[in-house]
């Protein structure tokens, strides 16, 4: 397998609003990228599910791409999720990532008709087509409605030669190492379901593409660094007690709960945008608690 463009904690931040008009909050965006860089991610990427990319002007969604990409400024790489329901506008939002110096390109099967087999193939040549760019093919059957299985993903694949990389979100652990054995390794394949985070490590991931880290980016990393590392009792401890917190930010939908993750420490990325709600009073306070419980946690202080 060659060497993939992307490794490790690959973050993704959500996009900020402003509380009293709904119209994107670009300085915030840029506080919140420079945070993640900063805390140590091997890699950001805008405009996925977190980013609420589905719920963006075309306008907005330039100028997320462009403040996100300034910020990180080429300190780390950079993936840049241009997912869109009709093949034209993806092609679009994909030139637009690479003039704008994106390291990647996340695509998600499109949604609203159920697409044959050849539709899927010829939208995701299409969008690869469109740049030099490698292409991470991204299944997520939880809000494209569209499950794409190994074989199917493989198959594509072999058709499209900058398309190089997998991100899996189905929730199977098993998938991933049947996309590196029936590709002969030669897709990277990468973990979007934040409850399988370390049994996808072990299963061959390269990287875990998760929100996480704008509320708790030292567990995601301690967690891939002790598995790295071959500290398996450690890797193991780190993921026990970060579980409920993964669990619920899953549980309430990740704009939701990591916006308002950030508003409990302080750092506000205004409310999700309609139709989302912010997360309700009760849950604010379990989400308090679990942020409080592990930034205290002698899991961390042991290793500083």
């Amino acid at each position: 397998m060659s060497v993939p463009p992307l490794a490790g904690i690959i973050s993704y931040p959500v996009t900020p609003f402003r509380p009293d008009t709904g119209e994107l909050d670009l300085p915030a965006l840029r506080g919140l990228v420079d945070h993640l860089v900063d805390a140590g991610s091997h890699a950001v990427a805008p405009l996925g599910s977190t980013g609420e990319s589905a719920y963006l002007r075309e306008g907005e969604w330039d100028a997320v791409c462009e403040t996100t990409l300034q910020a990180v400024a080429g300190r780390v790489p950079t993936l840049v999720g241009v997912a869109h329901w009709s093949t034209e506008t993806t092609v679009r939002r994909a030139r637009v990532a690479a003039r704008n110096g994106a390291s990647a390109l996340m695509v998600l099967a499109p949604t609203y008709w159920k697409l044959t087999d050849a539709e899927l193939e010829r939208h995701f040549a299409t969008v690869a087509a469109a740049t030099d760019l490698p292409v991470m093919l991204y299944n997520n059957p939880g809000t494209s409605g569209v499950d794409l299985l190994p074989h199917t993903i493989v198959a594509i694949a072999e058709k499209i030669p900058n398309l190089t990389m997998v991100k899996e979100s189905s929730g199977d652990a098993a998938r991933i190492r049947a996309i590196r054995e029936l590709s002969g390794d030669a897709l990277s394949v990468y973990n979007g379901s934040n409850t399988l985070a370390l049994d996808a490590f072990r299963a061959g991931a390269v990287g875990w593409c998760t929100a996480a880290p704008c509320l708790l980016p030292r567990w995601c990393l301690e967690l891939h660094a002790a598995e790295r590392g071959g500290a398996a009792d450690r890797a193991d401890a780190l993921w026990v007690a970060q579980l409920p917190f993964l669990r619920f930010i899953v549980r309430h939908g990740l704009p939701r709960a990591v916006k308002a993750g950030l508003e409990l420490q302080g750092r506000p990325a205004g409310p999700p945008r309609p139709p989302l709600l912010p997360l309700e009073s009760g849950d604010r306070e379990h989400l308090r608690e679990l942020l409080e419980r592990l930034a205290s946690h002698p899991l961390l202080e042991s290793a500083a």
